[in-house]
């Protein structure tokens, strides 16, 4: 059975959510880039600057950019407190979609160090500042979108910028797919970019493709240019850089690619057996304390008329057989949260095992439904229709802390889970605003 939380919507709390993000937004931009930008005639300064994860963000970044025409790419990078040790590293060109992008790694660096950067090629562009992982489980924030996808300016953007005044400490945004609309228009990539800046160039972005990523069986140009992914994913060269993991600071992050319908015809069976393999050995060799997976089509579907029963066949008993913590997901542009039937305790508020997230980012709306989660075995705790979110994710030791909240700052849906001697619970918490 689910629960729908309500809450009244004011003109006070939109003022409130308004003024908020324009002042936590001028904040960001502000710690982010810590020297003077060029003149605006450099016409051909990189753009698109995006962090994106290696395995161990640690000791090593890599920075994805655009520039118009080919230059002479280089990354420049130091510590922020010994601007005199930078190193210059060479980017390497990796394909053109409206422009031509460049990927360069910085290795050897210094776990939970500040360092700054920028990128040159046929001009310089702005100098950003990033933070490495620690080396250790220190607490951390980060943020969960669903599909952005339509009307970003107008409709996604809101949201987005109370995400991150709301979490200005956020270290790193996790995206579970259909960032855009359609992969091949550049000025909805421009859009999503104006959306997120500045913090593409800030903090790393775990992303995995949906299906709007793609046209037909083939992977949009951009986003392997834009979302490389961390280079240890399966064998198989048709999930090249869409599924990969990453280890933050006590948690491994896991993007799966979940868009099996645009496979090619020969290899769509292959696709989620490889990447089933691939997850039973990235789980079983995994040092961190908590986990999170991302990918875009969900195991229970919110949505009355959809069904994805080859992600449950392949995937829903390594999830369960390894207690993955949380499952992230999007697709059905509405949210929903919930369990499996047999992770029920004595108490209706607290389950164990996996928790499986619903969500949607983007003013897209479907209509919601628990059929698909009861008929196959497991319970929607909490849905809502019509109902753009962001999510706050807070680990600290044996305790992570989860929020689903509104751009006028709605809780939508709360719980905590906890780790101990007992095992793992997971505890709903009572909807409450900011």
């Amino acid at each position: 059975m689910s629960a729908r939380i309500t809450h009244p919507r004011t003109p006070a709390h939109r003022a409130l959510a308004l003024i908020r993000g324009v002042t936590a937004a001028a904040l960001v931009a502000a710690t982010t880039s810590v020297a003077a930008p060029l003149p605006a005639a450099a016409a051909a300064a990189p753009e698109r600057v995006t962090l994106s994860p290696t395995a161990d963000p640690s000791t090593s970044q890599t920075v994805t950019w655009r520039i118009p025409n080919d230059g002479a790419p280089v990354l420049e990078i130091a510590p922020a407190d010994g601007p005199e040790r930078i190193r210059r590293i060479e980017g390497k060109r990796t394909g053109e979609a409206s422009g031509v992008y460049y990927r360069a790694t910085a290795d050897e660096l210094e776990p939970g160090r500040q360092y700054r950067y920028r990128v040159v090629g046929g001009a310089a562009g702005d100098w950003h500042t990033f933070t490495t992982a620690a080396d250790s489980a220190d607490p951390f924030t980060f943020l969960y979108f669903g599909d952005v996808q339509n009307d970003i300016t107008r409709g996604a953007a809101p949201t987005i910028k109370a995400a991150f005044a709301d979490t200005p400490d956020a270290r790193l945004a996790l995206h579970a797919g259909d960032l855009v609309n359609q992969g091949t228009d550049d000025d909805q990539w421009d859009e999503w970019y104006d959306a997120f800046a500045p913090t593409t160039a800030a903090i790393n972005q775990v992303a995995a493709p949906g299906n709007h990523e793609y046209s037909g069986w083939r992977l949009t140009p951009h986003w392997p240019l834009q979302f490389p992914g961390a280079g240890n994913g399966p064998d198989n060269k048709d999930l090249d850089g869409t599924a990969y993991y990453t280890d933050f600071q006590g948690v491994r992050f896991i993007a799966l690619n979940a868009s099996y319908t645009n496979a090619p015809w020969f290899s769509s069976t292959d696709w989620l057996k490889d990447q089933e393999r691939w997850l039973r050995d990235v789980l079983a060799d995994n040092p961190n304390r908590w986990t999170v997976v991302t990918f875009h089509q969900p195991l229970f579907s919110n949505s009355p008329s959809r069904d994805n029963e080859p992600l449950r066949r392949h995937w829903l008993d390594v999830f369960e057989d390894y207690n993955v913590d949380l499952v992230l997901q999007g697709h059905d542009h509405s949210y929903g949260r919930g369990n499996l039937v047999a992770n029920r305790t004595d108490d209706p508020a607290v389950q164990t095992g996996p928790v499986y997230v619903v969500s949607v980012t983007g003013p897209k709306m479907y209509d919601v439904s628990d059929t698909n989660w009861v008929r196959n075995g497991a319970e929607a705790r909490v849905q809502r229709a019509d109902t753009q979110t962001y999510q706050a994710v807070t680990v600290d030791g044996d305790r992570m802390d989860y929020t689903a909240s509104t751009a006028d700052g709605e809780v939508v849906d709360a719980f905590t889970i906890t780790k101990g001697a007992d095992g793992k619970s997971v505890t709903d918490a009572s909807a409450s605003r900011h």
